[in-house]
């Protein structure tokens, strides 16, 4: 947990909201949130408010502030490389719907395709041979 995440927690829970509306303003787990209240003293009373809509301006991945324009998307990431970071460490979270099955016409072997609805060859050296009949480029 950096510096700046738990400063957010003490604010927001000073506030008065709970530890699952911390949790996904910050970022963190439930239960380390839940763990660092009780190992700093900010237990004990009930969460006045339950709102989900707490601004998040902390970076999902790196845990860095985040300026936030007015008028635009509101961003989760403080840069392109967090972003790709956290989604390649989160791939359950990727929502897959463009997977297709499909059985090779060049060597019969199945495999699957992401967001390609007509693709006949699993590889390159498939597609050639068959294109070129066992063939290389040469022939």
């Amino acid at each position: 947990m950096t510096i700046e995440q738990e400063n957010r927690v003490k604010s927001l829970r000073g506030q008065g909201y709970g530890y699952a509306t911390i949790a996904k303003s910050t970022g963190l787990t439930k239960n380390a949130v839940v763990a660092f209240c009780r190992k700093n003293g900010l237990t004990g009373c009930k969460a006045k408010n339950s709102r989900v809509d707490v601004p998040s301006d902390l970076c999902l991945q790196c845990g860095n502030p985040i300026v936030q324009i007015p008028g635009r998307k509101h961003i989760k990431f403080c840069s392109p490389a967090c972003r790709t970071a956290w989604w390649n460490s989160h791939p359950e979270a990727v929502n897959c719907k463009a997977n297709y099955s499909y059985v090779c016409a060049g060597c019969g072997k199945a495999f699957s395709a992401y967001g390609n609805s007509h693709r006949k060859y699993c590889c390159h050296e498939c597609y050639i041979r068959d294109r070129y009949k066992g063939g290389g480029y040469d022939e």
